[in-house]
């Protein structure tokens, strides 16, 4: 743990928007796959959205059209942008990089109040 670091986290209302972002050493963000991944209190780590090296993103259903993974190759840095903030969202939102091993970060905080 801790090659990838999260930033960006906070409180924001229900409707708000947010962008976290996930910064790497180069060895680790040339990996075939970023993704992000989220856990709440008391429920598994749930996959949220990923991002190939050749640019094909996935997303879970459940943010589709409310949440955007992007990618700066020059900085070495990944983001996720959430927009329509929902209760549900909250969690603690991790950054992953995979190839022939797993690159964890330590997690941000995202909290979003009704």
């Amino acid at each position: 743990q801790g090659q990838l670091v999260e930033s960006g986290g906070g409180v924001v209302q229900s409707g708000g928007s947010l962008r976290i972002s996930c910064e790497a050493p180069g060895i680790v963000f040339s990996v075939p796959r970023m993704s992000w991944w989220r856990q709440a209190p008391g429920k598994q780590r749930e996959f949220v959205a990923a991002i190939t090296s050749g640019g094909v993103i996935t997303y879970t259903d459940d943010v589709k059209g409310r949440f955007t993974i992007s990618r700066d190759n020059s900085k070495k840095m990944l983001y996720l942008q959430m927009t329509s903030l929902k209760p549900e969202d909250t969690a603690r939102y991790y950054c992953r990089g995979t190839s022939s091993r797993e690159y964890w970060g330590q997690g941000t905080q995202v909290t979003v109040s009704s």
